[in-house]
Formats: C-alpha cells, sequence, structure tokens
C-alpha cells in the first residue's frame, strides 16, 4: 500500500510540474510552440492557400488527408473561404478545419505586426522592401500586395505559436506571395506546389521567378509542368524542381462498372464553367454529332462565370434534351454521373493535369481530351482514349463519333487499361509518401 502511494504521489507531483510549465509556456506569446515542441516531435506543416476548401481543390484535401495519415501535423490556413455553399461533406470537414486569416480581424492582422516588430524587426522590413519590389510590377498593384505584408505577419506569429516546421502553398499566386514573405519575417521555409495554367500565363506579373528561386523546393504536378518552372529558373536551381502528381485515394475506387452497354452514348463533362475549359467549342461539337444522325447526351458538371453563354449556345443549337447542366455535385453524386457514362470528354484549352480525368480512368472510363500540358503523359490514344487538338469542334466530333461506333468489347478494354494507368501514376498515397520525404529533408540556405 506504502509503495502504491508513493507511486501515485510522484505521478502527481510530475502531472502538477507539466501543468506549471505548459501554463507559463502558454502565457507567453511563444508558449504553445514551446509546448509542442516539449511534448512531441510530429512534423508540423502549415498549408497557406488562397480560398479552401474548394469545390474544384479535392485533389488538396487529398493530399492533406494522406500527410495526416503518414502522422503529420498539418494545419490549414486560408486567406479566405469559398463564398459559395460546399456540396461535398468532406469540403465542409475540411472548412471546419481551416482557419481563416481575414476573418481573424485587422486586430489580429496588426497585432501579427507588432509581434514581428517584437521578435523579427530586421525581418518585417526586409519583407515590406521585397513586397514593394513586387508588388509595383505585379497584376495585383501595390495596395493588394501591402495586404499581403499583413497577412504575412499574422501568418508568421501563428507559425511561431502552432510550432510550424514548413509552409507549403498550392498554386504560384497570392498564397505563395504570402508565404514568402513570411519566411522572409523569420517564418520556416516555404515551399510550393505549381498546378497551372495561370502561373505559366503571366510569371512575370505574378513574381514566378523569385517565388521559385526562395522556395526550399518547388513541386510539378507532370512532366509538362516540371520543363515549364524549368523555363523561369537558372539551372543551377533545377534540382529543387520536383514532380509529384495529384492524386486519387485507390480504397474509394475498390471496383468498377463496366463501361453501360445501353444507347444512347453518354458522355461526361466534369470542370469550372470558365474559358479554359472549352465548354463552348464542346456544345458546337454536339451539334454536329446530331447532325451526322448520332444521338448523345452530354452531362455538364460545374458552374462558374461562362454558364449563361453556355446555356444560350445549348438553346441556339436546341441541344436543351441533349446537354443538362448539373452545377457542382459532391463526390459520390459525381462517381454515379461517371459510372452512368460511356466516357468522360475534357475539351480544355489550358490544363495542368485534371484530376476528373484520373477519378474518370480509375472509374474504368475511356476519355476524350485535348493533346495539352499533361494530359499526353496520362492519356495513351487507342489504349485507354482520343487526343484531339484544343479549340478544334470536327475534330472532338469525330473523336466522339468514334467513341459511339466503338464495339462494346473494345470500351470495356479501354476503361480497363485507363484504370491501370491511372492507379499506376496516381495513388495519393504514393504521392504523398515523396512529398514527406521532401518535408523531412534539410531546408536549403536561401539566397542573399
Amino acid at each position: 500500500m506504502e509503495v502504491a502511494s508513493n507511486l501515485q504521489t510522484r505521478r502527481r507531483l510530475k502531472l502538477t510540474f507539466r501543468s506549471v510549465i505548459v501554463g507559463w509556456v502558454i502565457a507567453s506569446d511563444l508558449g504553445p510552440r514551446l509546448e509542442l515542441n516539449i511534448w512531441s516531435r510530429t512534423l508540423r506543416i502549415a498549408y497557406v492557400l488562397n480560398t479552401y476548401p474548394a469545390p474544384s481543390h479535392s485533389f488538396i484535401r487529398r493530399e492533406i488527408r494522406a500527410l495526416e495519415r503518414r502522422g503529420i501535423t498539418v494545419y490549414r490556413i486560408a486567406m479566405r473561404p469559398h463564398g459559395e455553399p460546399l456540396a461535398d461533406a468532406g469540403d465542409r470537414e475540411e472548412a471546419a478545419l481551416t482557419e481563416y486569416v481575414l476573418a481573424a480581424g485587422i486586430g489580429a492582422l496588426l497585432g501579427g505586426l507588432l509581434s514581428g516588430l517584437r521578435h523579427q524587426p530586421l525581418g518585417l522590413m526586409s519583407a515590406l522592401g521585397l513586397t514593394l519590389r513586387l508588388g509595383w510590377p505585379s497584376e495585383a498593384g501595390l495596395f493588394r500586395h501591402l495586404i499581403y505584408w499583413l497577412e504575412a505577419a499574422y501568418l508568421t506569429r501563428r507559425a511561431r505559436i502552432l510550432g510550424v516546421e514548413r509552409l507549403h502553398a498550392h498554386f504560384g499566386t497570392n498564397a505563395t506571395t504570402v508565404a514568402m514573405l513570411a519566411q522572409e519575417m523569420g517564418a520556416p521555409p516555404f515551399s510550393l506546389t505549381v498546378h497551372g495554367p495561370e502561373e505559366f500565363d503571366k510569371p512575370g506579373l505574378i513574381g514566378l521567378t523569385q517565388k521559385l528561386e526562395r522556395a526550399d523546393f518547388v513541386v510539378g504536378v507532370s512532366s509538362y509542368g516540371w520543363s515549364q518552372l524549368s523555363r523561369w529558373i537558372s539551372p543551377c536551381h533545377w534540382s529543387k524542381l520536383h514532380v509529384v502528381h495529384c492524386g486519387i485515394e485507390p480504397e474509394r475506387f475498390p471496383y468498377f462498372e463496366p463501361v453501360p452497354e445501353s444507347r444512347p452514348l453518354q458522355l461526361i463533362c466534369i470542370g469550372r464553367l470558365a474559358e479554359q475549359k472549352g465548354h463552348l467549342v464542346l456544345i458546337e461539337a454536339m451539334a454536329a454529332v446530331a447532325r451526322r444522325g448520332v444521338e448523345a447526351r452530354l452531362v455538364l458538371v460545374g458552374d462558374g462565370p461562362l454558364r449563361s453563354l453556355i446555356e444560350q449556345a445549348i438553346a441556339k443549337f436546341e441541344l436543351g434534351e441533349t446537354i443538362r447542366l448539373a452545377g457542382w455535385l459532391d463526390e459520390d453524386s459525381v462517381r454515379a454521373e461517371i459510372a452512368a457514362a460511356h466516357g468522360m470528354v475534357l475539351p480544355s484549352f489550358a490544363e495542368g493535369l485534371p484530376v476528373v480525368l484520373m477519378e474518370a480512368m480509375v472509374s474504368a472510363r475511356p476519355v476524350i481530351a485535348t493533346w495539352i500540358a499533361g494530359i499526353p503523359e496520362l492519356v495513351q490514344p487507342g489504349k485507354n482514349g482520343w487526343l484531339v487538338p484544343p479549340g478544334d469542334p470536327q475534330g472532338l466530333a469525330e473523336a466522339i463519333l468514334d467513341l459511339a461506333a466503338t464495339s462494346q468489347k473494345t470500351l470495356v478494354q479501354m476503361g480497363k487499361n485507363a484504370r491501370t494507368q491511372a492507379l499506376s501514376r496516381h495513388s495519393i498515397d504514393t504521392e504523398a509518401g515523396k512529398l514527406a520525404q521532401l518535408f523531412a529533408q534539410r531546408p536549403r540556405p536561401q539566397p542573399d
């Protein structure tokens, strides 16, 4: 009894000592960081994002969760929430886990500046100089870059409090600007994933070269993406460029339904209704298919600024009975629409490497896509799909007609080939493993 009593006393003293230490460190600005470092060795990453989550960014959610399955702690820090209701339950869960910088208010942003003056005044001023150099020639303008500077000060303080060891941004636009400025203020090293095509359309206006040179490492989502990044950075920095594909979760696709035998032909197109996705060309192609006497149906999943123009084009070609606008759908509904289709069609003018293409292929559906960016790395003509010139409605119509004329047996085999290709290249746990290795490496020295 006496031994047990002594053990209990020692445990109480140990817990009391820990409580005192934790209480003391939490009372200071560095408290939570010291507490985390004392009691845990888990690698901590902050994902720095602009608008998150969004319907078209499910690949980021999958990446984050795959990293968390590897034991890495990931904090989601976004500048602002998505402005519209989120259809998918997974996105709603992510929104609840995400910290929004601008929602913290001006007081919190100014608090970040005061913290910077206290801990890294020279870094704060150096970041201001970098802000001015980036802001004058930029598309966003100087005023917005000064807001990025405030956001970076807030991020720097939050990174210190949370014990974050690395920052990682998706897309090379304003979120990466904030991460880069935060690093200049004394935050941990930053890295970024560049998807395209936006970054490759205006590299000078977003300071892409400065970001690539200052980043600890840079990820492209395809070999094509790597090649474009290498254009905007000196060959002496090419060693920091890596390819990590966006991924799918194979366990969510444990089986597949063969391509339907029923007719008429059913096609699906998934993507934001925006200029670069080429929907208007697809509608023109569908009209050409109808004129050839082939009955084909099309479901457009997504929404965006071109919706009214797309509706007008559907009415112009009298395709109201043929084309259905489904809006944004949750993941289960998207999979159901893919399962009901004979194939997916993506008529894009510009892309990185579309995740929806991978999802259709892992569902064993052949695809029709344009031969742009990283798409030819995934779509193999004659084996798992068709590649057509971008902006060519007649070429697109011919591919649709070819799909319609292909035998059921051949379509099923093409679907199997598509699934094999997607699984071999785009398993999210495999790709997250590559990213985890990059996070675990020793940070590179930064340029003077």
